[in-house]
């Protein structure tokens, strides 16, 4: 059957009768997971009870008796915001009722038994109006106190949209993505505010979404500290996947070209992980970890540079005082705008692409650490020529040994352009970089 509000469906169920009355199979996977099922009995014809609007989703139905159903869409922003339905529910029916719109019901008969299942536990809160929204068939009885108080549509307030949770939002990715989402659309907390190695509660059923860029970044601290690194990048994830499958979120998680050994040129999302270095394992595991969602995006990228402290912005405050630095040659890869990384990750929510491991770089020509300072003292100013080429090993024995980097961190972008991203050539990114 077709209604008014969007997202709002009318289920035909099969009710099989014989002599000892009837049986139904009353919901068998579709729309919800449910966590919780809720019996509403009422006793005399003419009890309404309404109008609800919780932030979860129902499907709800009659074991015994038959109602009046009848909802309103009191979503903040949607498209069908204010408009009305009803239909009566017999056994043979079956209504998903989605998130923010309101719902209620009146019994047309004496002992009726409703039924709805929700895939959120309760807790307080929602949107409320009131039942004289809706022409009952029947004089209205039975009320409730506070079904009596709920105010009409054009004086409630509406339920907000869910919103996407962004942790480790003080970093540079995290600052990228302030620029892309308003407050409206997403909800950005720092370290101190949500520890994924501990999360707190959260009022999940407000999100539909979670973006991890919280991390344990120090790659060479990570030698010493590993219960430290492993404590944030793989058993923290491991809970916001837990959290994601508990509450039907979808969660992106953000790795790092660190998973591999650098054997090979390019890598791509089918390459097995081969971490070198207590960073790159502790970063492999919270992949394995986030693929434990049902709904995930494991996200791959090398090399950032944005908004903060970061391998550019050095070799730019070396340049502008004049320093001549030693920088690793053979070491190659392609740097990664954050803004790029942010907007990818936005454009793999916004259109439902397919679940599953993606890399995310800037584009571009694949090259050496020094290269890359050569082209940061050339965007500011400087003199190329005081770049110094140096090995790994050179570097090394000058200035003591750190955790062991792939040679090869070029990630491939194949799969991240068959989804319709293209992202910016890293050069360009480079000069808007410095530029800004």
């Amino acid at each position: 059957m077709e209604t008014t509000i969007e997202g709002l469906e009318v289920h035909t169920l099969t009710v099989h009768q014989d002599n000892r009355g009837w049986f139904k199979e009353n919901w068998s996977g579709q729309k919800l997971t449910p966590k919780q099922h809720n019996v509403s009995f009422n006793a005399r014809r003419g009890a309404t009870r309404g109008m609800h609007a919780e932030p979860w989703d129902k499907w709800v139905s009659v074991a015994t008796g038959r109602v009046f159903g009848a909802w309103v869409d009191m979503r903040e922003g949607s498209a069908t915001f204010g408009e009305k339905f009803t239909c009566e529910i017999g056994p043979d029916t079956a209504v998903f009722v989605p998130r923010g719109v309101a719902n209620g019901f009146q019994a047309l008969e004496d002992n009726t038994t409703y039924i709805y299942l929700v895939n959120q536990r309760y807790s307080p809160g929602g949107a409320f109006c009131s039942y004289k929204e809706i022409d009952w068939p029947l004089d209205p009885t039975e009320l409730s106190a506070k079904d009596l108080e709920h105010p009409m549509l054009i004086d409630a307030a509406p339920l907000p949209p869910r919103r996407i949770l962004v942790t480790g939002a003080n970093g540079q990715l995290g600052r990228a993505l302030r620029r892309i989402w308003s407050d409206e659309q997403a909800h950005f907390v720092g370290h101190d505010e949500f520890d994924i190695a501990n999360p707190p509660e959260m009022a999940w059923e407000n999100y539909w979404a979670i973006v991890n860029c919280a991390a344990y970044n120090d790659v060479n601290g990570a030698e010493n500290d590993r219960a430290g690194a492993w404590s944030v990048n793989a058993a923290g994830v491991a809970k916001l996947a837990s959290i994601s499958n508990e509450h039907d979120l979808t969660l992106v998680h953000v790795s790092s070209d660190y998973i591999f050994d650098g054997a090979v040129e390019v890598h791509d999302e089918a390459e097995t992980p081969s971490p070198l270095s207590a960073y790159g394992a502790s970063k492999a595991a919270g992949e394995t970890a986030a693929q434990v969602a049902r709904k995930h995006y494991v996200v791959r990228t090398s090399w950032v540079f944005g908004d903060g402290r970061n391998f550019m912005s050095v070799m730019a405050d070396l340049a502008d005082r004049g320093v001549a630095p030693k920088v690793v040659c053979d070491q190659r890869g392609r740097p990664t705008w954050a803004e790029d990384l942010a907007k990818g990750i936005a454009h793999l929510l916004s259109t439902g692409a397919e679940y599953g491991v993606y890399n995310i770089s800037s584009d571009g020509d694949a090259v050496t650490r020094d290269e890359i300072a050569m082209a940061v003292f050339i965007a500011v100013g400087g003199d190329p020529a005081d770049v110094h080429p140096v090995t790994t090993d050179e570097y090394a024995a000058e200035f003591g040994a750190e955790a062991p980097r792939p040679r090869e961190s070029t990630l491939s972008l194949d799969k991240i352009k068959a989804t319709g991203f293209a992202p910016t050539n890293w050069r360009a990114a480079l000069a808007l970089y410095v530029a800004t």
